[in-house]
């Protein structure tokens, strides 16, 4: 990872949009600061398009969705994007699973979730699970801590069980189908401008701060750490191409501030 400084300026001259985590990565303690929220609207106000993209259920995410000056959001990894109209003020759901799909894998991932809580000790669920649609989640450092060991252990038997599984600066997310963050930011893009991310891919940049976040790392020509990605650093496959010197909503104001030199 280079540091945020070497970012060739020819290559910043050409973003049109950031994609961005939101943990650990807009929020500080769980929070937005106040840095990072003028960051998003310095971004807006320079012309680019923000979208974040995040592992939270889309419950705790429609009233960020409703307030912070971005043009989407997309939620659970990927399954729901909220749309906010600025002249009605309400929120869009939209989804990449049909409500078919979505009842059966609901009903499902309630049983793993009991089976996860029963098998392996000292698993809880996520605080935010009662707004989670499309996946469920279990909490490993953000109110409550598992061992590395008792991560593998929940993992192992999601997958078992013919889930997604990803982990997060904060939960453990699972889910049923091939969708990720990677797959809902084309998605996303498609919906909104019908164009297609792929073929714009080095106008875009991507900023993250965990595992869950280097499928990004790994398709985004332009990528950035914030600087508290340190701690995932040898368990990451897939680096980030820079990385910041401040951490988590500090970062985030770091590579708005660089984007608009």
């Amino acid at each position: 990872m280079k540091h945020l400084s070497t970012w060739p300026e020819s290559a910043r001259a050409n973003i049109v949009g950031v994609f961005t985590d939101i943990d650990d990565t807009l929020t500080t303690e769980g929070a937005i600061t106040a840095d990072a929220l003028q960051a998003l609207h310095d971004l807006k106000a320079a012309g680019l398009m923000v979208i974040p993209i995040t592992g939270r259920p889309v419950g705790w995410s429609i009233p960020f969705a409703s307030t912070w000056p971005v043009n989407a959001m997309v939620a659970e990894n990927g399954a729901v994007a909220l749309l906010h109209n600025s002249q009605t003020k309400q929120v869009r759901k939209i989804y990449q699973q049909d409500l078919a799909t979505r009842t059966h894998n609901y009903q499902e991932m309630q049983r793993i979730a009991q089976r996860v809580l029963q098998e392996i000790p000292g698993t809880v669920m996520a605080q935010d699970s009662a707004g989670r649609e499309t996946d469920i989640a279990f909490d490993h450092s953000e109110f409550h801590h598992l061992s590395k060991a008792q991560i593998q252990q929940v993992l192992k038997l999601l997958q078992e069980e013919g889930m997604t599984a990803t982990v997060s600066s904060i939960h453990i997310n699972a889910w049923f189908g091939d969708h990720n963050k990677w797959h809902g930011a084309q998605w996303i893009l498609r919906e909104l401008t019908g164009r297609d991310l792929k073929q714009e891919i080095d106008q875009w940049v991507y900023v993250g701060d965990s595992t869950n976040d280097q499928v990004m790392f790994e398709h985004f020509t332009h990528s950035v750490g914030v600087a508290n990605i340190r701690r995932f650093e040898k368990e990451l496959q897939h680096l980030p191409a820079y990385i910041t010197l401040a951490e988590r909503g500090a970062g985030f104001d770091e590579v708005s501030r660089t984007l608009q030199r």
